[in-house]
């Protein structure tokens, strides 16, 4: 397929750079939001951003974890050692709740190419460190479809990411349909990710859990739309990857298929659940990690850290050694950390050319 060319130099060598090793782990769900980007962020964010974005945020913690997951100096050298010291080859970048939307067509279109081309550059600069996916200018479709094909045609990225909602629409909604044709069509994998609005409920938001258990129920909610829409029935060539284990779908597949199998749904609810793929993101909850494995098979199940989020809890590291200690077999084990991310995604696109 031809590309076009990237804005950025990609022969810049780094001498940190180096070759794969086997074995080593895809981490699905990183985020990365360049300095430069931060700016845009905020006037989103001020506009009609979720309040608890992290540049909204001002903890101490949260203000490290934003640095960690930015490019200030020194900060992508110190990600690749903690990439290092976890035995992870690769991270697949993405903005997480800090998404390019806009109302206006002409604001979302300026930060997506901002963001992308930001992406574009490190990935270039790094290319067996670091892939990314294209991130969208919603809810603007036909300038949504032409950034997808930019970003995959053009800068070399390995899917899409998109967030569960956007201005509290389901992305599962029909206005959306053109954007899974288009992915169908060319077999991509899509990403998944909370936009912190606690799906839209003062249950969870006016008690105080908008990140907490609202970022698990948004997870929850797009794969019951999913579903109700009979998407990875109708775009089965689309590689759909949910968050977090899946919320609380591991627990729930036995009574969605007790009392959710309605006519209009194509295959049993718990067919079209497994069919999905889901990442490790468990704050180091073994029991939720083995309910995941046990409902959706090892098979389905890839690396993710949400990078940097948990380093307010626990080291890099320590994400993907609780995976190791959760007592499932060598050979799931295995599956799951060197397996089945690889297997999605096409590494050897390259870059920005």
């Amino acid at each position: 397929m031809a590309r076009g060319r990237c804005p950025f130099d990609a022969t810049r060598a780094r001498p940190r750079e180096k070759e794969a090793e086997p074995d080593m782990i895809v981490d699905v769900h990183t985020h990365y939001l360049p300095t430069s980007h931060r700016p845009m962020v905020e006037t989103l964010t001020a506009m009609s951003g979720p309040p608890t974005a992290p540049a909204a945020n001002s903890t101490s913690v949260a203000r490290r974890m934003f640095a960690a997951m930015s490019d200030a100096p020194g900060m992508i050298d110190q990600r690749i050692d903690m990439m290092d010291d976890a035995g992870v080859e690769r991270q697949i970048l993405s903005p997480g709740s800090l998404a390019p939307y806009a109302t206006e067509s002409r604001l979302a279109v300026e930060a997506a190419h901002m963001l992308n081309d930001s992406y574009c550059e490190l990935t270039s600069s790094r290319p067996s460190r670091f892939s990314a996916f294209v991130s969208l200018p919603l809810p603007h479709i036909d300038a949504s479809l032409e950034e997808m094909r930019r970003g995959l045609d053009e800068l070399g990225m390995v899917g899409v990411a998109v967030s569960c909602s956007v201005f509290n629409r389901s992305t599962a909604e029909a206005e959306f349909e053109p954007l899974y044709e288009e992915m169908n069509a060319r077999g991509t994998a899509l990403f998944f990710h909370p936009c912190q609005n606690g799906i839209c409920s003062p249950l969870i938001n006016d008690y105080g859990f908008t990140a907490a258990a609202g970022a698990s129920l948004e997870d929850t909610a797009i794969v019951l739309h999913l579903i109700k829409r009979n998407i990875p029935v109708r775009y089965p060539n689309i590689k759909i990857i949910i968050p977090h284990l899946g919320g609380l779908i591991p627990m729930q597949l036995a009574r969605l298929d007790g009392q959710a199998h309605t006519p209009d749904l194509l295959s049993p609810p718990s067919a079209m659940a497994r069919s999905l793929y889901y990442d490790t993101v468990g704050w180091g909850s073994q029991a939720a990690l083995r309910c995941a494995c046990e409902a959706f098979g090892a098979d389905h199940l890839v690396p993710g850290s949400d990078f940097s989020a948990l380093l307010a809890v626990e080291s890099y590291s320590r994400t993907f050694e609780y995976i190791k200690e959760s007592r499932l077999s060598d050979e799931d084990i295995e599956k799951i950390l060197h397996c089945n991310a690889s297997a999605l995604f096409d590494f050897d696109k390259a870059p920005c050319r």
